[in-house]
């Protein structure tokens, strides 16, 4: 039962035990694992190396895994992280509602099964697929100045940004106006409208 992806995951636990475990489970499951026992070093080593995927324990000595989560969202020039928190006890209503709010992506309940694991990696390898391509469509496409038509590769046709889109995700767009446009545009219409 592997992953659709292999990555390197940084875990963090000061329980000795549930990081062998973890790591155990990580390593069959395909994974490479950099494991700390301490927030601290954990976030030395990601500040230095960033990995996609981080699972940390929520109630550590030091730094505990909310305050990491920060660092990681705070950190400029970072690829998405996926990050999971884990913790003896389960946060309940309240306490999920308030590490999604610390922007933790999800978290697991210990011990943790090796199923419930890779279940979470699956969801994690497939936001992570899908930030990645959005930055790359951030990143790479030229668009038109005068009509926002874009191009993938230098030879490619040029297509409407909808419609490119909306093939590779299947959004669609509804159109508006923004205030600002309306303003000048239909100011604009109704000056020339007046002139004839």
């Amino acid at each position: 039962m592997l992953s659709p992806a292999s990555f390197e995951i940084l875990l963090v636990d000061d329980d000795g035990v549930t990081r062998e475990r973890l790591a155990s489970s990580l390593a069959d499951l395909g994974h490479r694992v950099r494991q700390f026992s301490d927030g601290r070093l954990a976030w030395e080593d990601f500040d230095r190396r960033p990995a996609r995927i981080v699972i940390s324990d929520w109630k550590m000595p030091g730094m505990d895994g909310l305050e990491f989560c920060q660092r990681v969202r705070d950190r400029l020039q970072t690829e998405y992280t996926y990050f999971i928190l884990i913790t003896a006890n389960g946060p309940g209503e309240l306490g999920y509602d308030y590490t999604i709010g610390e922007q933790v992506d999800d978290y697991l309940v210990k011990p943790v099964e090796r199923d419930q694991l890779w279940r979470r990696l699956r969801v994690a390898a497939r936001i992570l697929r899908f930030t990645t391509q959005m930055r790359q469509l951030e990143q790479l496409l030229p668009i038109c100045t005068y009509c926002h038509k874009i191009r993938e590769g230098e030879d490619g046709p040029w297509e409407s940004l909808e419609r490119y889109v909306g093939q590779r995700t299947g959004s669609s767009f509804s159109h508006g106006v923004c205030p600002e446009c309306e303003g000048r545009w239909l100011t604009d219409i109704k000056v020339a409208r007046k002139r004839k």
